[in-house]
C-alpha cells in the first residue's frame, strides 16, 4: 500500500490524512484553488472518475496531476507534462536547527514572495494550511523556507524548499530539510520530496543528502473542455 500511496501521491493524501480538506465528486478529489493545484484520480482512473471530475473543476479551470504519466480523455485538455522525480530519505537525514522558526499566517506575504522570487513549486495563499513551515530570517528579511505539503499514510512530504539568491550557498536549504524531516520522524512518519526531473541543482543536493530515487514521476496539466 506505499508504495501505491507513493506512486500516486494526491489521491492518497486526499483520501487520507487530507481528507478533510477534499473537494469531492465521487472518485474524483482536488485541494481548493487557493490551497493547492492539484487533482486526483484513482490509479486506474475510468471514464466516469474523468467525468466527475470534469464537473468538480467546470470548463476552463486548470489543474495538475502528479503521478506517473496516464492517458488523458478527449474530455480534457492536455496543456502540457513536466518530468518529475520523486526521493525518499535516510534514516539519518533528521536533526533541528535552532535557528529555524515555524512560520504563521503572519508570514505567508513574505512567503509569496520568496516562492515568486525562487520558484520552489506551487505554494498558494493557503497552502501554509497542510502542515508545518520553517524559515530562517536575517535582519528581519525571510531568506529561506521549507516545509510539509501532503501528508499520506506513513509519509510525509517536504515541500517549498526555496532560498533567496543572496543568501544561497550557505547551506541554508540542507538545514532547513533536515529540520522539516526532524519534526517528520518524530510524528512516527517517513520524509520524502519531489523536484523537476531536469534541475539538477536540487538532485545532487538531494542525492549528496543521501536521498534515494523512488519513483519517476510526472506533472501533468489538463483542464476540461
Amino acid at each position: 500500500m506505499e508504495s501505491s500511496a507513493l506512486t500516486n501521491p494526491v489521491y492518497a493524501a486526499l483520501t487520507g490524512p487530507h481528507a478533510g480538506v477534499a473537494e469531492v465528486r465521487g472518485n474524483a478529489r482536488r485541494y481548493p484553488a487557493a490551497v493547492a493545484p492539484f487533482l486526483a484520480l484513482p490509479d486506474e482512473p475510468t471514464d466516469k472518475d474523468w467525468a466527475d471530475a470534469a464537473v468538480l473543476l467546470g470548463p476552463g479551470t486548470s489543474v495538475a496531476l502528479m503521478r506517473p504519466e496516464l492517458p488523458v480523455p478527449g474530455s480534457f485538455k492536455l496543456d502540457r507534462v513536466i518530468d518529475l522525480v520523486q526521493f525518499t530519505a535516510p534514516a539519518d537525514l533528521p536533526a533541528a536547527d535552532p535557528e529555524a522558526t515555524t512560520l504563521g499566517l503572519d508570514d505567508v506575504p513574505d512567503m509569496l514572495a520568496l516562492v515568486a522570487l525562487t520558484d520552489p513549486g506551487p505554494f498558494r495563499s493557503r497552502t501554509i494550511e497542510l502542515g508545518t513551515y520553517l524559515g530562517i530570517r536575517r535582519d528581519g528579511e525571510l531568506i529561506a523556507m521549507a516545509g510539509t505539503r501532503f501528508s499520506l499514510p506513513g509519509h510525509t512530504e517536504i515541500s517549498a524548499v526555496c532560498t533567496h539568491p543572496s543568501a544561497r550557498g550557505q547551506g541554508l536549504a540542507t538545514r532547513l530539510i533536515r529540520a522539516v524531516a526532524a519534526d517528520i520522524t518524530a510524528a512516527g512518519r517517513s520524509p520524502f520530496l519531489h523536484t523537476g526531473g531536469s534541475n539538477t541543482t536540487a538532485i545532487r543536493l538531494y542525492e549528496s543528502l543521501g536521498f534515494t530515487l523512488s519513483n519517476q514521476m510526472k506533472v501533468t496539466i489538463v483542464e476540461p473542455v
